[in-house]
């Protein structure tokens, strides 16, 4: 995979006393408000038997005997939706995702593997020393982040996206200064770059945050993308990321009108999300930008089925079961087509308008009401999160016996 892949390096690279840390540790998930989405990527398990898929952008599976997990992972990469380390043996992880949902859920489970890098967090010196109780709890929360990622990139073998605080979502410097404080405590425990995502908002100061930081050399995820405009500006941006909540578009198009976006994909017959993925896909690969594209918010096999060929997948633990127990058999009747490929954006063909150099007005003009509400809707939950995080950190500290 090229750089900006989500795995690093392989699998063996985990130490003997990590991977049995894991394995002992299966029952860990949170609930409710605690859940933490997307917190572990998995690869699929190595021991799936490859299938071969012809080339180009009507490609069907010569399947032979398989299971159809096996097929469409041969298209895209198909990471679960899901908490930690839940069936650990199916879909052993490879990345994750820390962020302050997680933080609560760990300290929800103190008996947690993670619950001593928050306390270690929360006993921190420099930290301590702040009289202003507000940077206090803030740095605090930066060190759980980073204490937890740090533990992260020693029991998966790929990258970590941290998240960046949502409340700095307008604020382009101050999401570069954020990334620079993480990425500084992270060389302290001697966590490398290149192990590192940083998960961003894509408003238009996200955007350009993501920008600025890529030509760093720092990789960026930008997450809340429910428009063209957005995916388009994103992309120029040089974000190593790109995420898509397929089903969220979805959800709002049932309950809500108004959206030309939205509303021409349904003329079209299209789901409005599955035709966003498509038409963002075209565009960074007909113009060669360097983005990879995750679908997010798939609810159903036909969703997974629909977006083949996209990079990653992520995917509810129940598709993907249904997926591992269905066998495919020569001659069936359903056949496994890539839906988006290289070929198939060469051809594809934007407006004038679409292919414009995107700046903060033009994207404020191009982002319809779904778009609007659906990214306010995420950063207000997140940013309601990082300040559950620093009031109860705030109740817990200092921690006992420290």
């Amino acid at each position: 995979m090229s750089s900006v892949s989500l795995q690093s390096p392989p699998f063996s690279a985990l130490s003997s006393s990590s991977s049995s840390s894991l394995q002992g540790r299966r029952g860990l998930s949170f609930s409710g408000r605690y859940r933490a989405s997307n917190f572990i990527v998995f690869n699929l398990p190595k021991s799936c038997t490859p299938i071969r898929a012809s080339s180009g952008s009507s490609s069907s599976l010569d399947t032979g005997s398989g299971t159809e997990l096996e097929a469409v992972s041969t298209f895209s990469e198909i990471v679960p939706d899901t908490v930690i380390f839940d069936d650990f043996e199916k879909f052993p992880p490879t990345a994750a995702t820390v962020s302050s949902s997680l933080l609560l859920g760990i300290c929800g489970l103190p008996d947690t593997i993670f619950r001593n890098a928050v306390d270690m967090a929360l006993a921190d010196s420099e930290c301590s020393k702040l009289e202003n109780s507000e940077l206090k709890m803030s740095c605090f929360s930066n060190k759980a982040l980073v204490n937890v990622g740090g533990d992260l990139s020693k029991l998966v073998p790929g990258r970590v996206s941290t998240e960046v605080d949502a409340r700095l979502a307008y604020d382009t410097h101050g999401i570069i200064r954020k990334v620079h404080d993480l990425l500084k405590l992270y060389d302290e425990i001697n966590v490398p770059p290149e192990r590192l995502l940083f998960k961003i908002p894509s408003t238009w100061q996200g955007i350009e945050a993501s920008r600025l930081l890529e030509s760093e050399g720092i990789q960026t995820h930008l997450t809340f993308v429910y428009s063209f405009a957005q995916a388009a500006a994103a992309a120029q941006a040089g974000a190593s990321v790109i995420q898509i909540f397929v089903g969220r578009l979805r959800d709002w198009a049932r309950n809500h009108s108004g959206d030309p976006e939205v509303e021409a994909a349904l003329k079209r017959g299209e789901d409005p999300g599955i035709a966003l993925v498509t038409k963002a896909y075209n565009y960074i690969h007909k113009y060669g930008h360097k983005s990879k594209l995750m679908a997010a918010a798939v609810r159903n096999k036909q969703d997974l089925f629909s977006l083949l060929g996209v990079d990653y997948i992520i995917a509810p633990l129940k598709v993907l079961q249904s997926l591992k127990e269905s066998v495919t058999a020569p001659g069936e009747k359903y056949s496994f087509v890539r839906r988006l490929s290289p070929e198939t954006a060469a051809i594809y063909n934007f407006s004038k308008e679409e292919l414009t150099k995107w700046d903060q007005l033009s994207l404020a003009l191009a982002m319809g009401p779904a778009a609007v509400e659906l990214l306010a809707t995420g950063l207000e939950g997140n940013a309601n999160q990082a300040r559950r995080v620093e009031e109860l950190f705030g109740k817990i500290w200092p921690p006992p016996n420290v």
